[in-house]
């Protein structure tokens, strides 16, 4: 049987659980004015020039291409890194740029000017797992009736977490809420390639042959892609914008 292609809804990029980032990263930039009405430009300082501190690149001037700068004052550059490099500027200012991963694509964070600040912010945005939230609650509107069904009689089973299909249902008895953990996230390819040594569609088309509703098949995809690992559904919590609502 050919795996389910995924619904168009899903292969957008947007993800509305998606927040925070993975894998934020430091880079040391110069921040390079150069000719008279060009705006400035960017660059990461030279392997062989990286020991220098920030006091001995401001304001100093420069060569440059498009992949790299050296400071040409004071500093030897052999003639072969020369010859690389075209144009001439002045280093303004010294920036530590940092970038972070969401939904495996890059983005920039903010620019700070000094490197103990762009620890700090990277230490604010990061817990210890790596991660900025991993357990959401929204509300049950966003189930059909068929995948409510569906997670009250695995919760209630004393196989909910047998089937190997990667989320593992729960109740929530005082106030009538269901629950989902979800197992091996993110599910992209990568990632269930390593973990499971299967892609995302041959687990997708197994959680659909097990019966599971293909509304709650989506829905737990979008999780499990922005890397949640605990999804609460209660009647009483706030619908999610973006999701789609089955019942008013």
């Amino acid at each position: 049987m050919n795996p389910s292609p995924l619904p168009p809804a899903l292969v957008e990029t947007s993800n509305t659980f998606a927040r925070g980032y993975d894998n934020l990263h430091i880079e040391r930039l110069l921040q390079i004015t150069y000719a008279n009405d060009c705006p400035p430009c960017f660059r990461s300082i030279h392997d062989s020039q990286a020991h220098l501190p920030d006091d001995a690149l401001e304001l100093f001037p420069c060569l440059f291409n498009d992949d790299f700068a050296l400071i040409s004052e004071g500093q030897f550059i052999p003639d072969e890194l020369d010859e690389c490099c075209p144009s001439t500027g002045l280093v303004r200012q010294v920036v530590y740029s940092v970038t972070g991963e969401m939904l495996n694509e890059r983005h920039h964070v903010g620019d700070l000017y000094s490197r103990e600040e762009a620890q700090a912010l990277v230490h604010r945005l990061s817990f210890d797992t790596g991660h900025y939230s991993r357990a959401w609650e929204i509300s049950t509107a966003h189930l059909t009736e068929d995948a409510l069904r569906y997670l009250e009689h695995r919760a209630g089973s004393l196989n909910a977490g047998a089937t190997g299909l990667l989320f593992e249902p729960f109740a929530l008895r005082d106030c009538n809420g269901l629950g989902c953990k979800l197992i091996g996230t993110p599910w992209t390819d990568e990632n269930l390639m390593k973990m499971e040594g299967r892609p995302y569609a041959s687990l997708r088309q197994e959680q659909l042959d097990a019966g599971t509703p293909e509304a709650l098949v989506n829905l737990l995809y979008l999780a499990a892609l922005a890397n949640v690992r605990l999804l609460i559904f209660d009647p009483d919590a706030a619908v999610l914008d973006g999701l789609a609502i089955f019942d008013e």
